[in-house]
C-alpha cells in the first residue's frame, strides 16, 4: 500500500486505487509514443512493476505518484524508440502502427481480456493513422517532446527531465516535430465527407468498378501494406491510381467471399475486411479534395487482436 506524509511528516496510506487510476492515461501516452497497443501495455506493466518494487517509505517520498509514473513510462518508451530502428530493419516489409477500433466495437484484444474498458485508447486526431505515420519519421526525442507538450500539455521543464536535455532544447525538439507534422498535414475533409468517400470506395471495390475506383483515388495515391511476413502482401508501397485499382481488384478476385465493412479506424472512417469470420485486413485512409491520397492496410494478424470478434 502506498503511503503519503501528512503535515507533520508522519506516513499515512494513499487513497486506495489512486495509483492504478493512472493506468488509462499511461496507456494513452505509451500508444502515441510507440504506435502499438501491445507494446504500450507492456510499458505500463513494467512501470507498475517498478512502482511496486519500492518500499512504502520510498513511495511516500514521491510527492506526485502520477508524475513519477509518467516519467518512468516515458523513459521506457524513449528507450524502446531508440532501439526501434534496429528492430524495424529485421521486420519483413513495411511497418505500420497498430490500428484501433472504435471504443464501442473493441473486440478480443489484450486490453479487452483485462476486462477494463478504461484501458482503451482515447481516439482523437493524435492517434489518426496519418498522424502516427508522421510520428514514425521523427527522432525518439522529437516524438517524446512533441507528444508530451503538444498533445498532453506537459511543461518543457518536466519534459527535460525525461529526455535528459535542457528545456530550451526540448522546446526546439517540439518545434521541429511540429514542422514535420505541418509539412504532411493536408486540408483534409471533415468526418462526413471522409465517410462518404470511404463508402463510395467500398461500393466500387465490391462491384469491381475499376473506373469508379480510379476516380476516387488521387493520381499519386500510395498504398502501404503491413503483413509482418506472416501473411501475403506487397512488401513495397504501391503508387498510382491505376496500379492501386488493379491491385484491389486482384485482391478481391483472390478472396471473392470476403466481406468489406465500414468501421472506425483510429477515430476516422475506414474499412475492415473479413474472411471466414476473421478480420484479415484493416484499412485506414488519408483523404483530401474528395480523393484518397493514402491507404494504409494492416494485415499482420498480431496487430489485429483488438479487432477479433
Amino acid at each position: 500500500m502506498s503511503m503519503q506524509p501528512d503535515a507533520g511528516g508522519a506516513l499515512f496510506p494513499a487513497e486506495p486505487g489512486a495509483v492504478l487510476r493512472e493506468r488509462p492515461r499511461l496507456i494513452n501516452l505509451a500508444y502515441r509514443f510507440l504506435g502499438s497497443l501491445a507494446d504500450a501495455e507492456d510499458v505500463v506493466q513494467e512501470t507498475y512493476v517498478r512502482w511496486y518494487a519500492m518500499s512504502a517509505q520510498q513511495q511516500a517520498a514521491i510527492v506526485s505518484p502520477g508524475g513519477w509514473l509518467t516519467k518512468v513510462a516515458s523513459r521506457i518508451c524513449l528507450d524502446l524508440l531508440g532501439s526501434a530502428r534496429a528492430r524495424r530493419e529485421k521486420y519483413v516489409g513495411e511497418w505500420l502502427p497498430e490500428p484501433l477500433p472504435d471504443r464501442a466495437e473493441w473486440g478480443g484484444g489484450r486490453a479487452e481480456a483485462s476486462g477494463d474498458p478504461a484501458d482503451r485508447v482515447t481516439l482523437d486526431e493524435s492517434v489518426g493513422m496519418a498522424f502516427l505515420v508522421v510520428l514514425e519519421a521523427m527522432t525518439p526525442a522529437e516524438r517524446v517532446a512533441f507528444i508530451l507538450h503538444d498533445v498532453f500539455r506537459y511543461p518543457f521543464g518536466d519534459i527535460a527531465e525525461i529526455v535528459g536535455r535542457t528545456p530550451a532544447a526540448c522546446r526546439q525538439l517540439a518545434a521541429s516535430a511540429r514542422r514535420r507534422v505541418g509539412a504532411h498535414r493536408s486540408e483534409g475533409a471533415d468526418r462526413g465527407q471522409r465517410a462518404g468517400v470511404v463508402g463510395d470506395f467500398k461500393q466500387a471495390w465490391e462491384s469491381q468498378d475499376i473506373k469508379a475506383l480510379i476516380g476516387l483515388l488521387d493520381p499519386d495515391v500510395t498504398v502501404v501494406s503491413d503483413g509482418g511476413g506472416l501473411v501475403r502482401t506487397t512488401l513495397e508501397p504501391l503508387g498510382g491510381s491505376e496500379e492501386v485499382a488493379q491491385s484491389l481488384l486482384f485482391v478481391s478476385a483472390r478472396t471473392p467471399d470476403a466481406k468489406i465493412l465500414e468501421r472506425s479506424v483510429n477515430g476516422q472512417p475506414g474499412l475492415v475486411v473479413e474472411h471466414e469470420g476473421t478480420v484479415v485486413s484493416v484499412l485506414a485512409f488519408d483523404i483530401a479534395d474528395g480523393r484518397i491520397q493514402h491507404i494504409w492496410a494492416v494485415r499482420n494478424p498480431e496487430k489485429l487482436r483488438p479487432w477479433a470478434s
